[in-house]
């Protein structure tokens, strides 16, 4: 059956990440940012609560990318599983009051957050085909949100958005639990892993992209080629926070699910390709003075990059290295031109 495929795996010539790495991946992350968080001025009860609630929300997501964790969980919590939406929301309630940010309105609209795209995928037939109109649904109401900077208002401290962690971790569980948990959607590549040839992949699509970017960018006046010592120094931390809170969300959102729906939809790999990198540009064309056609652009090149190695490895971890490499050349070489 073409559907719903309940298979997890990445290729089989893959390796990937145990639960005990896992857990470690997840220490490390959390202990860098009490670190980092407490170098920019924070501390206290606030601060405590805040990396508290990050810490239990990025364990989904660092815990579901172990081998075999989705399947496990998933088929132990079948007849529970209306429950699982409550998981972020106590995590939010907690945070609101403790921080304390707490009033009705953003409340809600974190608990309507993950309430409409659980529920949903809850209507779902067993048999139902991937790709049927409440996957497409459950993906607009966990993308929507976030792109017209709705879901960041239950979300304000840390203030000067340095909640980007924060709420970007509360949708990824609440987008891992919907698609992976309730629906077990198949062939997400939701997995950190390694395979034969990987290293090309990311490589060679790093490579193409970063020589069209750098000459049509530098072209059209979208970037250019200014090093800075300043930007140079902050490279190591800045490369991790892109990769774990930018490229990873992202190619999950728009590789693991978007792509992998329209592939089954339009029945043609490329055309799912094609279609999520336009997508993906578009996405950004709000993102500066409106509309940025310059970033929608090189954006929907970039999405192709990206949809390659998601194709070549069926895993969005691959796809997340070409993103990451991206916006990291982008961050320390090639700033943005003001305009």
């Amino acid at each position: 059956m073409r559907g719903l495929a309940l298979d997890y795996r990445v290729m089989p010539e893959a390796r990937q990440m145990k639960v005990p790495f896992a857990a470690g991946v997840w220490a490390f992350v959390c202990v860098v940012g009490a670190f980092a968080g407490t170098w920019a001025g924070y501390g206290g009860r606030a601060f405590a609560f805040a990396l508290g609630a990050f810490a239990a929300l990025f364990a989904v997501q660092a815990g579901l990318a172990a081998e075999g964790v989705p399947q496990s969980l998933a088929n132990a919590l079948r007849r529970p599983r209306v429950l699982l939406p409550l998981a972020p929301c106590l995590v939010y309630l907690v945070y609101a009051i403790g921080v304390p940010v707490f009033n009705w309105q953003s409340t809600a609209l974190a608990l309507a957050y993950a309430a409409v795209p659980c529920g949903l995928l809850f209507g779902v037939d067993a048999d139902a085909a991937k790709g049927c109109w409440q996957d497409y649904a459950a993906l607009l109401c966990i993308w929507l949100p976030a792109e017209v900077h709705l879901l960041q208002t239950a979300f304000p401290y840390p203030p000067q958005k340095l909640s980007h962690p924060l709420w970007a971790a509360y949708a990824m569980a609440v987008g891992l639990i919907a698609f992976l948990l309730i629906r077990r959607l198949g062939g997400v590549g939701y997995s950190v892993a390694w395979g034969r040839s990987w290293g090309s992949i990311v490589v060679t699509n790093l490579g193409w992209f970063a020589v069209l970017a750098i000459v049509a960018g530098e072209r059209i006046g979208f970037i250019q080629f200014a090093p800075s010592l300043e930007r140079l120094k902050a490279l190591p931390l800045t490369a991790l926070g892109i990769l774990i809170f930018n490229a990873w969300p992202e190619e999950f959102l728009f590789r693991g699910l978007l792509q992998n729906l329209l592939s089954e939809s339009l029945r043609s790999d490329v055309a799912g390709l094609l279609v999520a990198a336009t997508v993906f540009g578009m996405a950004h064309i709000n993102n500066g003075p409106f509309p940025n056609w310059r970033y929608a652009l090189l954006a929907t090149f970039a999405g192709i990059a990206y949809g390659r190695a998601w194709m070549r490895t069926r895993s969005i971890f691959a796809s997340a290295l070409v993103h990451a490499g991206v916006n990291t050349l982008w961050f320390a070489l090639f700033p943005t031109v003001t305009k």
